[in-house]
């Protein structure tokens, strides 16, 4: 049952101590604010690493040739290793763990000139084959993928980004129609979404068939990459893919195994598992250091109370001489507890909430951080919490108060 005048002693008491209920709450306001913080900007870091995966198939292994930095076999070093048609064959048969596969082929990044009549932008050119977009998603917004007929028969067909598209054909439809590449016709069969990182000036891919690439462009039989997938390949498996892989290009290129820059090989489970660790570690240890905070704002609590009823001695030993019992000086104690840790907490929380979305303002999104965030349902458990325990911590000085005898407190005094 409500006591309206209990309630009105404890709510005077804050008042006429405005210092002392500002001391006591700080220490709860700021291990609230700080523990929102850290967990914001530890969510903004995570979100950040899993945007760089978006288009990836995390369990996936790209390779790429080299040069050779050691001497193998009578032939000497500094030769350049470069990828063929015959090595992705040779992979496709050679490694058992291999899904999803798709060769490379890059014309002249950033340099090749795309026009619709008067109409042109500069893009990066990638000739591909149809698995590439099991490796690299990307999401169609119209048309098609390049598929395994355009591969096959070498079709002059294009998929551009939804940036060219507005360069090029502005409110056209630009399915079907026929815009130059370098000079050359192709056919716009798609357009995927291009998703322009923040801060950085970046140009969109088109994508051609592989074979096309190579026919028309002079490739021949020769890639820059090679990308695979290993399906739900373990990470030691993924480990011992990237074995095979060096194993077979060492016997077919003639290069020592152990020359790591010979072929460069990404294996992508291995660096997501490597910064998830990473990032696990940086998640303990904000819960860490956020739950210290706390910790060290509920001893505030209990000191500051302590000292409080240490002063209101006096007055403790008249209330009790008048009739009052343990119980309600108890509860009362406890109450003041209770408001001060529930006042903090929720102002500390809304500030911690407050700041992380400046913060998010500020700072809309890169390739390290981006939307720093907190579970609401923790922010609130941690908020209950806090106050629960912030009550408990008068618990101890509640009980110092019930103890207090009249006669020795009006003597004291």
């Amino acid at each position: 049952m409500f006591d309206r005048e209990k309630w009105g002693e404890v709510f005077e008491s804050i008042g006429k101590n405005k210092l002392r209920a500002a001391l006591t709450g700080i220490s709860v306001f700021t291990g609230i604010f700080m523990l929102i913080i850290l967990l914001g900007l530890g969510k903004g870091l995570r979100n950040g690493f899993e945007y760089g995966f978006r288009n990836q198939n995390v369990n996936t292994i790209h390779v790429r040739g080299g040069m050779t930095l050691r001497a193998w076999k009578g032939l000497p070093p500094n030769r350049r290793v470069t990828l063929e048609n015959a090595d992705m064959a040779a992979l496709r048969l050679g490694v058992r763990e291999l899904e999803h596969s798709s060769g490379e082929y890059w014309l002249w990044r950033g340099e090749s000139v795309l026009n619709n009549g008067e109409r042109y932008g500069n893009y990066t050119i990638q000739g591909i084959e149809p698995a590439y977009f099991r490796v690299e998603s990307q999401i169609i917004e119209a048309g098609r993928y390049i598929n395994e007929p355009d591969q096959i028969e070498g079709r002059k067909v294009i998929v551009i980004a939804n940036d060219a598209r507005e360069k090029l054909f502005g409110a056209e439809d630009p399915l079907h129609q026929w815009i130059q590449v370098n000079g050359i016709p192709f056919e716009v069969v798609g357009v995927y979404r291009f998703e322009q990182t923040q801060g950085q000036n970046q140009r969109s891919k088109v994508f051609i068939p592989l074979s096309t690439a190579q026919r028309v462009f002079g490739a021949y039989t020769s890639i820059d990459e090679f990308h695979f997938t290993l399906g739900h390949a373990t990470l030691d498996e993924s480990k011992r893919a990237v074995s095979r892989v060096k194993s077979i290009l060492a016997a077919r290129h003639n290069f020592d195994p152990s020359d790591e820059r010979a072929i460069w090989v990404e294996n992508s489970l291995e660096n997501y598992t490597m910064f998830s660790g990473v990032f696990m570690a940086i998640s303990t240890f904000v819960w860490v250091m956020g739950i210290g905070t706390i910790i060290a704002g509920i001893m505030g609590v209990s000191n500051i109370m302590l000292i409080v009823v240490q002063e209101r001695t006096r007055e403790i030993g008249v209330r009790k001489a008048l009739g009052a019992t343990p119980r309600s000086v108890m509860g009362q104690v406890m109450m003041e507890a209770l408001i001060v840790t529930s006042a903090a907490g929720y102002g500390g929380l809304l500030l911690g909430l407050g700041s992380l979305e400046a913060i998010a303002r500020l700072l809309p999104g890169g390739p390290m951080f981006r939307q720093p965030e907190v579970d609401i349902s923790i922010a609130i458990q941690a908020l209950i919490l806090l106050i629960i325990t912030g009550t408990l911590a008068g618990l101890m000085p509640a009980r110092r108060a019930a103890r207090i005898r009249p006669i020795e407190a009006l003597r004291d005094e």
